[in-house]
């Protein structure tokens, strides 16, 4: 089953604003060769999920794995994407379509905010 990771930030007017977001999907995708990896924003910036879905659709996904790259789940995750990813499904019944936790909440995550917090620190 070829897999497919979904990346999901919010967006913003400045397109500097993406440049992390960007980093994260370019680090993944060479850690995990195999995986087709897409950026998708909900809203000011393209592709949005819609159409980042389908170009992982084109690429023959089977699974794909939607990460919201919000540090918690508020409204955007809770109540503005599984609407949208309703849509995917809708539009795409054969793929299944698995949402994951925001990228906040994994603990993994909180621990390294928390150490370059510090870190900045020491450094100033």
């Amino acid at each position: 089953m070829k897999q497919g990771l979904l990346l999901f930030a919010h967006g913003a007017r400045d397109p500097r604003w993406s440049l992390p977001f960007e980093d994260v999907a370019r680090r993944v995708a060479e850690r995990e060769p195999t995986l087709n990896v897409q950026l998708a924003f909900l809203e000011f910036m393209t592709p949005g999920l819609a159409e980042a879905g389908q170009t992982l659709v084109a690429d023959g996904c089977e699974r794909v794995d939607v990460v919201p790259l919000f540090l918690g789940a508020g409204g955007h995750v809770r109540k503005d994407l599984p609407l949208l990813l309703d849509a995917l499904r809708a539009a795409h019944p054969r793929v299944q379509w698995q949402l994951q936790r925001a990228i906040g909440e994994v603990d993994s995550v909180v621990e390294a905010m928390a150490l370059a917090a510090a870190a900045l620190l020491r450094t100033a």
